[in-house]
């Protein structure tokens, strides 16, 4: 496995110089990995919206089916800094290769116990019950599933090139969508509504065990090396207890998951929750919207791209920022574009999605070396556990039942929300680093 590019030439003497991990391998084991994870969870949302009111909550409304699915989808979201806790255990213990085969084959287990789950009219509320303890498992195992790899990767990464680096992780998560949405696209115009509640939901879960092995794999090859291992244990890429955390740089956690807030508020609300939106209050096709926002996530694997470009030259923080404007400027008219048909949903779900690559490409690690060397392993993955659980797990959910009971305007308030706690978060950082 060629990883390794030489760091300074040989010697006189013979004796070869200190070697370095290649980025580019970094970036392909960071991508694989996480493109595997946000196809799980986005198979999950979009059954959320799509499937689950009717096969799980039959006996509810659908808004109220609707509303029920999204709570469960909020489940692994309150689980996954449980898991990044007891898997940050295991691998003290056993090593990062063992967390890491533990946590992807649990993933990949809950993930296909849902594909065999029956519904609520052959189980009742044991089907219910079920779901719910499955997808907290899922996220109990993507919190151990964090490998340090993106971390490694921002920090080994070429002087001035941290922005660029550290956006190539973001990309899989409109690429998980893109797989995600094509799937649910093709079974919608592939089935008849029967067809599609009775068996054909379970196709994408069986989907995502499979890509979950191959990314166990290819993740294992790249972790295990030995080249890895050392270079991890130099920047000292390992386990810090939790409480030695929390005492030292807690308020560094708490800021770096507020700083994100933008970003991870959009995240579900531009994928996940206008298709509960679609169903509930419009007779669009639904395998339309579904290719509308297929091509808005290939806008943000652009807008993903270009923002590595723009924080190598302005700084990841003020990128950070500038969008956290931009979204609250969008959210003054978003709720109007939603609400106006066929064209404005569309340019709702373009213009959205362009925003939320633009940020999300530095929503991690934009505040991240505020941890310093020996907590940044740690630190970083809780900090993304509870950016996600602030701003992205109940997303659907709130925002669903706040249009519904009060109209769209709810929609634009808790995009304009998470801008400002991105806003006020950076600010705070911005003094912190300004005083020390």
């Amino acid at each position: 496995m060629s990883t390794l590019t030489p760091t300074a030439s040989t010697h006189d003497h013979g004796t070869k110089a200190d070697t370095d991990v290649a980025p580019g391998e970094i970036a392909v084991g960071v991508v694989i990995g996480r493109a595997s994870e946000y196809f799980d969870f986005f198979v999950f949302g979009i059954a959320s919206a799509l499937i689950f009111p009717a096969v799980f909550f039959p006996f509810l409304d659908r808004l109220n089916g609707a509303l029920a699915a999204f709570a469960l989808f909020s489940l692994a979201f309150i689980t996954r800094p449980l898991g990044t806790i007891l898997f940050m255990s295991i691998q003290e213990r056993w090593g990062r290769g063992i967390k890491l085969t533990i946590s992807l084959f649990m993933l990949g287990s809950a993930t296909a116990g849902i594909a065999f789950l029956p519904g609520y009219t052959t189980l009742g509320v044991a089907s219910i019950v079920m779901l719910a303890l499955l997808r907290m498992l899922q996220g109990v195992a993507l919190g151990g599933s964090w490998d340090g790899l993106p971390s490694l990767l921002a920090m080994n990464a070429p002087k001035g090139r941290r922005g660029w680096y550290s956006m190539l992780g973001q990309l899989a998560a409109p690429m998980g969508f893109i797989v995600a949405a094509s799937v649910f696209a093709f079974l919608y115009a592939s089935l008849s509504e029967a067809d599609l509640l009775s068996w054909g939901w379970r196709y994408p879960f069986f989907v995502a065990f499979a890509i979950n092995v191959v990314a166990l794999f290819a993740r294992l090859r790249i972790v295990v090396a030995d080249e890895y291992q050392k270079k991890m244990s130099e920047l000292e890429l390992e386990p810090t207890p939790i409480r030695e955390l929390f005492r030292a740089k807690g308020r560094h956690v708490v800021i770096g998951a507020f700083a994100a807030l933008a970003s991870y508020a959009l995240f579900h609300i531009v994928t996940i929750f206008p298709l509960s939106w679609i169903l509930l209050y419009s007779d669009k096709s639904i395998v339309t919207f579904l290719i509308v926002q297929i091509i808005g996530a290939f806008i943000a694997c652009g807008g993903v791209v270009a923002s590595g470009l723009i924080a190598d030259r302005v700084g990841r923080a003020r990128t950070l920022g500038g969008l956290a404007l931009l979204i609250a400027m969008f959210s003054g008219f978003a709720p109007t574009l939603m609400g106006s048909g066929n064209v404005g949903q569309g340019a709702f779900v373009l213009i959205g999605f362009a925003l939320l690559g633009l940020s999300y490409g530095q929503a991690a690690g934009a505040v991240t070396a505020n941890f310093g060397r020996r907590y940044r392993y740690t630190g970083a993955a809780l900090t993304s556990d509870l950016a996600w659980l602030i701003g992205a797990a109940f997303a659907p959910l709130v925002a669903l039942g706040l249009c519904s009971q009060f109209g769209l305007a709810w929609l634009g308030a808790y995009l304009l929300s998470g801008a400002i706690g991105t806003l006020v978060a950076l600010g705070i950082n911005r003094a912190m680093n300004y005083k020390s």
